[in-house]
């Protein structure tokens, strides 16, 4: 360990910054957000500097750096474009016994700035020891991703009843088991949607008495498949969860996000073949819950598009179980695009239609007269089984049979494909290329510009999930 991380208290501490220019703009910018008391030294000043000097009481030194300037200070940041003004800098702290830091000169560094994390009063810091700080830089970026912003007004919450618990629980054990439970409970859900006085008011009723754990349902969608679509509040729900309830349409590498220790349950279906019937799913959620669980019911998708969400909610609610709701990018925003297929276009569709072409038994037939429109997109989810119905109805109602398709089979993900034709041999294409689900069908005029822009969708799909597009056409 090259040096010893430690968080340093600097308020009104006195800190001389070198330099006038933008690089000491920013280390003064960090220096007041820690509240110390800041002095710049420079024969000139950047407009920036002196506007943030007036703003925050900052002193402004106009002159070369001399050794007198460190008196007093209790650390010092050398931030010129002059090699040998900053080797003073540095040799001049080092015979003082003052922490310095030399920018982008790591060995002239008795302190460095880490990559932060802010979520105060919870702080991160990640450093490379000055080796990398572009990589301590994106591993500070995968980590703001993975921490919620209301883990600082939760720590603040806590912080206030620490006292309170001292004296309500003696021993430690029977503390760190109070907050263990706290964090389980929905006092977690309260101050992230903002309702700190109602967190506060069941952390009192806890401290009263021992409550039993409070169970709770997270409906997620998890988009189309790319793990790298996920919600942030997605993600962290699926890392709080206990237990997971997830359909077949979750994609391999997005349940490889869940909490490692959590359950799964798969209660999935495919087309004849429904291992769990949606009443058993929708009881499961209350039982699970009612035992005081956490449980994300992650589904495909988004969860009110096509997904049941909203008859799973509608039995949590009868039960008084408490829930939340993340949506997800439904497959057709995400499936078009990493297709290169605008949904809506100015010059082609100025209209787009979401159905189904699996409906349940008995249900109302569709309004194909109003599906057959043209200038509009049809996006048909599960319409892979029912494709020769589609194409006969949409051409006996009007759509003419050269009107452009795309059929995306897998969308997002690492062996996406994506067939166009046609809507007089749909069906056909579907058969001959062995399609299977999932699969998106999009029927209208704007499926003809994926010949013309699926190659700006392939190269979006950067990440080490996500291969370019193999197109069949």
């Amino acid at each position: 360990m090259q040096y010893l991380p430690i968080f340093t208290k600097l308020d009104n501490k006195p800190v001389l910054v070198v330099g006038g220019g933008e690089v000491a703009l920013r280390k003064c910018r960090a220096l007041l957000k820690a509240r110390a008391a800041v002095t710049l030294v420079a024969p000139w000043f950047c407009d920036e500097l002196t506007q943030l000097a007036d703003e925050h009481a900052v002193t402004l030194i106009d002159a070369a750096f001399t050794a007198a300037h460190l008196d007093g200070k209790m650390l010092v940041i050398a931030a010129t474009d002059s090699d040998a003004v900053n080797n003073s800098v540095f040799e001049l702290a080092n015979a003082r016994n003052v922490f310095v830091n030399v920018v982008d000169d790591q060995p002239k560094c008795s302190f460095i700035f880490p990559s932060i994390v802010d979520r105060n009063p919870i702080t991160i810091a990640i450093s490379s020891a000055g080796t990398a700080p572009v990589l301590a830089r994106r591993l500070r970026e995968k980590l703001e991703t993975l921490i919620p912003q209301h883990i600082g007004p939760l720590a603040t919450l806590v912080g206030s009843f620490r006292n309170k618990v001292k004296q309500r629980f003696t021993h430690f054990a029977d503390r760190r088991q109070f907050w263990e439970s706290v964090f389980d409970s929905s006092v977690v859900s309260k101050v992230q949607t903002g309702d700190t006085k109602a967190a506060a008011q069941q952390l009192d009723a806890m401290l009263d008495a021992k409550l039993a754990p409070e169970g709770e349902v997270y409906i997620v969608g998890a988009g189309p498949g790319d793990p790298e679509l996920l919600t942030l509040k997605a993600l962290q729900l699926m890392q709080q969860a206990d237990v997971v309830v997830y359909d077949y349409l979750v994609s391999d590498e997005i349940m490889e996000l869940v909490r490692r220790d959590a359950d799964l349950i798969c209660v999935g279906k495919r087309l004849g073949d429904h291992s769990v019937a949606q009443q058993d799913t929708n009881q499961l959620l209350v039982e699970l819950a009612k035992q005081g669980k956490k449980v994300c019911r992650i589904k495909g998708g988004d969860p009110f598009i096509y997904g049941r969400g909203g008859e799973e909610v509608q039995v949590l609610a009868a039960n008084q179980v408490n829930y939340q709701i993340v949506p997800g990018i439904t497959a057709a925003a995400g499936c078009s695009a990493y297709a290169g297929i605008p949904l809506t276009h100015r010059d082609h569709a100025q209209a787009i239609q979401f159905v189904t072409g699996h409906c349940k038994q008995d249900g109302q037939e569709l309004d194909w007269r109003s599906l057959a429109q043209a200038n509009q997109t049809l996006a048909v989810y599960m319409g892979v089984i029912k494709s020769p119905h589609i194409q006969a109805q949409l051409l006996k109602h009007g759509r003419k049979a050269d009107t452009p398709v795309a059929i995306i089979e897998n969308g997002t993900r690492k062996n996406q494909r994506v067939i166009t034709g046609q809507l007089g041999e749909l069906a056909d294409l579907i058969a001959r290329h062995s399609v299977v689900s999932p699969a998106l069908l999009i029927i209208g005029e704007v499926a003809a510009l994926h010949q013309q822009l699926h190659w700006f969708g392939a190269k979006a799909q950067t990440s080490s999930f996500a291969q370019p597009i193999t197109d069949v056409a």
